[in-house]
């Protein structure tokens, strides 16, 4: 189900995914938070309608203001240990890897997930990007399905 939420005009189009990151300092007094700020901290969404004639609103964080969009929590892809790769089970990131340069690092560190987290798999996806782990870790890659608290 959508959430109305208020955007930076930049990102208000359709199909924008963003990892919401919660309230800033510039936020204190504005009348408008209750509307900006009613989103999950560290969840990854997704535009999916820009409120026809919304207007522009100023704010002191987004520089050419905000607007009213639709948003929904979005799955994120990520790569697990092979031995937790069912649909419909539920599983946790590996942990960090330091190696920035491989084809899997955004799934295995994905934004809008946390290592200490468990989450549903959605689905497998499969083979991961790189040919060879780094750190000896044998991965699949999945689909998390949002989280509930998103």
């Amino acid at each position: 189900m959508a959430t109305v939420t208020l955007i930076g005009t930049r990102l208000a189009s359709e199909g924008t995914e963003f990892v919401y990151q919660g309230e800033s300092s510039a936020c204190e007094g504005c009348p408008y938070r209750d509307q900006c700020l009613n989103l999950t901290a560290g969840r990854r969404y997704e535009v999916v309608a820009v409120r026809e004639n919304a207007n522009t609103l100023e704010c002191a964080v987004h520089d050419t203001g905000v607007k009213a969009v639709e948003v929904e929590p979005v799955p994120v892809r990520a790569n697990v240990a092979d031995a937790s790769a069912f649909a419909g089970s539920k599983a946790s990131l590996e942990g960090p890897c330091p190696h920035t340069d491989c084809p899997s690092h955004e799934y295995c560190e994905p934004l809008g997930l946390d290592f200490d987290d468990e989450y549903r798999v959605e689905e497998i996806l499969g083979e991961p990007p790189h040919e060879y782990c780094m750190l000896d870790r044998d991965l699949t890659l999945v689909e998390f399905a949002p989280p509930d608290d998103a």
